[in-house]
């Protein structure tokens, strides 16, 4: 259980800088399509034997890139583009899985993981990937910050907008990443995205935000082990589960402190 512990640690982090930027910039459908992607690549590190983070890593950023151009620069419509990636991504994995003797049972290790299953050399995996997210963040932040709110202004400025719209995907991506072990494909962007959203209901300034949702991440995440090793229950959905009930709570305090505030200013006038 303390790998469990410490992989939350250090995954909050990652899921609550990207996680901000993702709810900011509206990027949960994109980063969807990325998530299940990843899944062919993992298919293809089965079937040609070489390791499975190598082949998510590199779909994981391929799709970014996809996906990054696409909005960008192509025509076709955004939303049909990041269906079809998502789903050939999906059913090219499961095909090159089935086709991999021994292996078909993994499918469901990945679509759900176990975070009280993660090994030590997973986490110095996890480490070395927030640090370096920590990195492109710090030196890019301003950069990042610009992007969200203002994309003309960015321009404007002389900044890359499209590469700077990359360089974000990528490390959403590699957040993803992160993210597979501790709740698994199916429930990643939940996780990526609820922690943020909660604490974009109570801050309004970003680094405050980013701030909130990684110590939100630390809490659902400690929280929902607790529980399923008490209640006997799948990590991943417990976590997501405690996750979304938070979430639902948190509208509704939003909108009684809304209510109270107007109230209060009635009352005054």
């Amino acid at each position: 259980m303390q790998n469990a512990f410490l992989a939350g640690l250090l995954s909050s982090f990652a899921f609550g800088t990207a996680g901000s930027f993702v709810v900011i910039k509206r990027l949960a459908g994109l980063s969807g399509g990325i998530a299940h992607a990843v899944l062919g690549g993992i298919g293809l590190a089965y079937y040609f034997h070489f390791p499975t983070i190598l082949g998510a890593l590199g779909f994981a950023l391929i799709s970014a890139f996809i996906l990054g151009t696409v909005k960008m620069k192509a025509k076709q419509r955004e939303d049909t583009v990041i269906a079809a990636l998502w789903s050939v991504g999906m059913a090219g994995g499961i095909i090159l899985m089935f086709f991999t003797p021994g292996y078909q049972s993994d499918l469901l290790n990945y679509l759900f993981a176990d975070i009280l299953l993660i090994s030590k050399s997973y986490l110095w995996l996890l480490f070395g990937l927030d640090v370096f997210i920590f990195v492109v963040f710090f030196f890019f932040y301003r950069h990042f910050v610009y992007l969200s709110f203002d994309e003309d202004y960015t321009a404007l400025r002389g900044l890359p907008v499209y590469w700077l719209n990359i360089l974000l995907l990528c490390m959403i991506a590699l957040t993803i990443i992160i993210l597979i072990q501790v709740v698994g494909l199916i429930l990643v962007i939940a996780m990526l995205t609820l922690p943020s959203a909660i604490a974009g209901l109570f801050v309004k300034r970003l680094s405050r935000m980013i701030l909130l949702s990684t110590v939100l991440g630390v809490f659902f995440i400690f929280s929902g082990i607790v529980l399923s090793v008490f209640l006997n229950l799948p990590a991943g959905a417990t976590i997501i589960l405690f996750c979304g009930i938070s979430y639902l709570i948190a509208i509704n305090v939003k909108r009684i402190v809304v209510r109270h505030r107007k109230r209060l200013k009635k009352s005054d006038g």
